[in-house]
């Protein structure tokens, strides 16, 4: 039950084949067989189970007074505001904040019936790429568990154990698939990859090792993985939904900036910030798009046109659409399984129609940089307000107002956010402002120019990988620091948030270790129709089925067990 995506479980509620409380009570009880993955901060079960009956009762009455999204148990990123429910940010400072009134995400969510099941871990104040610097502990990827006590079995029988993945037709087809895709190869990768056999192999340290969700909404997508809710919301500032997407096999889907409203989103860099959605399938994340999107008087920054409902067909062509393989895109680091996946993705839009040409986006290479300027130049704007006399943490120190702000501040922070706080005011001090603010503020217009060049030679969209590589170990990720693993993690998504255009992750393939593969579409502003289609149109014709844990429901099946062992 916790598998269905939000279209089989829309249609199982409303002929009554299934049970709003039922299916709320399935996924609270997959939460709590899964507490050790810290995917929730807060777990929202009595309201939830309120909401449920309630949703039971407007669904008994007919359709007609049934809501959009009637019974869909969702998740929040806990920076988005909940009213009356904890809301901390992974954070010290707000490890007691009840905010007075919920986001416009959460109440659109709830006025359209879907059940608030729980508020999902991230990276403190959303500053991270692994989620694990957070005060409820990291977050662990639920494909975790498909190595648990099984280390020593081959990953053919992890597939075939623990997620639906269609096996290759026979083997003859399987190598004439290998020769189209190094003869259709559209990126600037070697003709021949050899892939050492060690690449294979997950290299954990010990029993107590784990796999990364990304971040820093990787509670959020850990949370639709794992079947824990079947929709999620993340924020998205440098590809804070798309990178935990990739890492868990789910879609992440970053929408045009302005489309959905930010209003009780906690801010980390108001100028990139957009609330992100996290998915089993493409379209999942358009009907909850259609749900969500459009003007809110409480946020000046969302656009003030109608917003047209995204209609996705299953018969959709590509005939015509023209999809840019850009070359800087082809970073020292990606994995050869990564490249392996792009190519292969670009053969199969080629062959289904699609132009498929390389472009360039000369800018790229000052991007990551760029961004993290700005970044903590808003960052030491938007936490100037935590200072222990409005609300938050406040410290234990009465001498004077001055120890008061900084014994709350390094009491209430950790390293990560007040790291990033001193960068930031560095770089805006009288003497660095024109140096770095505003240098990067040229470069930033000049990186969404080169966007808007692409499109405008008439390209429709361009096809990307999401991340470096298939999820790390945690000790291998745990090599180096908060802002050497933003700033790896980030290289492929955070131009997008500059530019302020959609993106969405969609899963592509498996790696040789077994992990999901993600691949990112970039698309024009506002133009979500056509992102979406396209990448619903890849999304059927891929070989990838998303991670199924039902067997954590029956007892019977070994190859996962025990559960109450650690990671």
């Amino acid at each position: 039950m916790t598998s269905l995506t939000v279209k089989e479980a829309l249609s199982r509620l409303r002929d009554g084949r299934l049970n709003p409380q039922e299916l709320c009570k399935q996924c609270l009880r997959r939460a709590r067989k899964l507490t050790h993955l810290n995917i929730f901060i807060t777990q929202t079960e009595e309201a939830a189970h309120k909401h449920a009956e309630a949703s039971a009762y407007r669904l008994s009455k007919g359709n007609n007074t049934a809501h959009p999204l009637e019974g869909i148990p969702v998740a929040f990123k806990d920076n988005f505001c909940t009213r009356g429910i904890r809301t901390t940010c992974a954070s010290h400072m707000l490890s007691n904040y009840r905010p007075p009134y919920s986001a416009t995400m959460v109440q659109r969510m709830q006025n359209s019936g879907a059940v608030l099941v729980g508020k999902a871990n991230m990276d403190e104040f959303a500053m991270g790429s692994g989620s694990i610097d957070s005060i409820a502990g990291p977050v662990k990827n639920p494909w975790t568990l498909l190595f648990q006590n099984t280390r020593q079995r081959s990953i053919a029988n992890r597939q075939s154990a623990c997620c639906r993945q269609n096996a290759p037709k026979d083997a003859a087809s399987t190598s004439e698939e290998l020769v189209v895709g190094r003869r259709g190869m559209h990126t600037a990768a070697t003709e021949d990859i050899q892939l050492e056999s060690a690449s294979h192999r997950l290299a954990f340290v010990d029993d107590s090792d784990w796999l990364v969700t990304g971040g820093s909404s990787g509670g959020s997508a850990a949370a639709v993985a794992s079947g824990a809710a079947l929709v999620a919301f993340g924020s998205d500032t440098g590809g804070s939904t798309r990178n935990p997407a990739s890492y868990c096999g789910v879609v992440g889907f970053k929408p045009t900036y302005g489309l959905l409203s930010r209003h009780g989103l906690i801010p980390l860099v108001n100028s990139m910030d957009v609330p992100g959605i996290l998915t089993k399938t493409v379209e999942d994340s358009a009907i909850v798009l259609n749900t969500v999107a459009g003007h809110d008087v409480y946020d000046s920054t969302t656009v003030t046109d109608p917003f047209h409902p995204v209609q996705l067909d299953d018969k959709f062509s590509l005939d015509g659409i023209h999809i840019g393989i850009p070359k800087e895109y082809h970073a020292p680091g990606t994995s050869p399984d990564v490249l392996e996946a792009w190519r292969r993705a670009a053969d199969l839009l080629e062959a289904g129609g699609a132009k498929v040409t390389e472009v360039s986006l000369p800018h790229t290479q000052h991007s990551i940089t760029c961004y993290h300027v700005l970044c903590c130049c808003e960052v030491a704007s938007n936490m100037a307000r935590y200072d222990g006399i409005e609300f938050g943490h406040r410290a234990k120190v009465g001498e004077s107002t001055e120890e008061l702000y900084a014994a709350t501040r390094h009491e209430g922070f950790n390293e990560v956010v007040r790291g990033r706080i001193l960068a930031g005011n560095f770089f805006l001090l009288r003497k660095n402002y024109e140096r770095f603010f505003l240098k990067a503020q040229q470069v930033r217009r000049l990186i969404s120019d080169d966007f808007r060049h692409v499109f405008a030679s008439g390209v429709d969209m361009l096809l990307t990988p999401t991340t470096l590589s298939d999820a790390p170990t945690h000790s291998w990720f745990t090599e180096h620091d908060n802002r050497t693993r933003s700033e790896q993690q980030d290289v492929f998504t955070q131009p997008v948030n500059m530019a302020g255009i959609p993106a969405i992750t969609v899963p592509a393939a498996l790696s040789p270790r077994g992990l999901p593969i993600g691949l990112q579409f970039i698309g024009q502003n506002f133009d979500e129709q056509k992102l979406l289609s396209v990448a619903h149109w890849f999304e059927l014709n891929r070989d990838f089925l998303p991670l199924s844990l039902d067997f954590l429901d029956n007892p019977r099946r070994p190859q996962c067990e025990p559960l109450d062992q650690p990671l």
